[in-house]
């Protein structure tokens, strides 16, 4: 079964099922080709979030998908009863599935403060600090590097072309005595 051009078995385990492009934004309205162009630079505030597809970047891929089959298994020859499996299957995904949503209404909305605070002060520290100690240094480090160039062509370059004038005669011979 395929819903536009996802599969539905990604959203499976999911109540709700929605279509590609749900999209929620304040006030939204679909635009067309002249409010397209009218509209210069996106607002990141009013930025467009999916409501389908939470993982754009697949962020997450390989951190929190874990299904009742990646955590019980029973090998063949030692299977409980078939109520049993289909019951510990059930609150598994019921339990994982409410609790996460529960912790994420408890603590989600305070995490995302914190979060938005460390990278505003993360961004702020690189634009305002970082950045500009790295340019000073490559504007500084270009006139000692000039200095350090003009003294190795100096000193440096006519003793190592002298040095390699008088070994240039030398020839080294090995010879396999047996």
């Amino acid at each position: 079964i395929t819903l536009g051009h996802k599969n539905m078995h990604e959203f499976l385990h999911s109540p709700f099922i929605r279509k590609q492009g749900n999209i929620y934004k304040p006030n939204n309205k679909d635009m067309d080709n002249e409010s397209l162009n009218e509209k210069t630079m996106e607002d990141v505030h009013t930025k467009e979030i999916d409501l389908v597809n939470r993982d754009p970047r697949h962020v997450n891929d390989d951190v929190v998908k874990v299904d009742f089959e990646d955590v019980i298994a029973e090998p063949p020859g030692t299977y409980s009863f078939d109520g049993v499996w289909k019951a510990s299957f059930t609150t598994f995904t019921v339990t994982k599935y409410w609790c996460y949503r529960l912790l994420t209404a408890l603590v989600g909305i305070p995490l995302a403060l914190v979060w938005g605070i460390f990278f505003a002060i993360l961004s702020f520290i690189h634009i305002w600090a970082v950045v500009p100690c790295i340019k000073s240094y490559l504007i500084e480090i270009h006139c000692v590097s000039r200095v350090y160039s003009i003294c190795v062509h100096t000193f440096c370059d006519p003793l190592f072309e002298a040095m390699g004038k008088c070994f240039s005669n030398v020839r080294i011979r090995t010879t396999k005595e047996i």
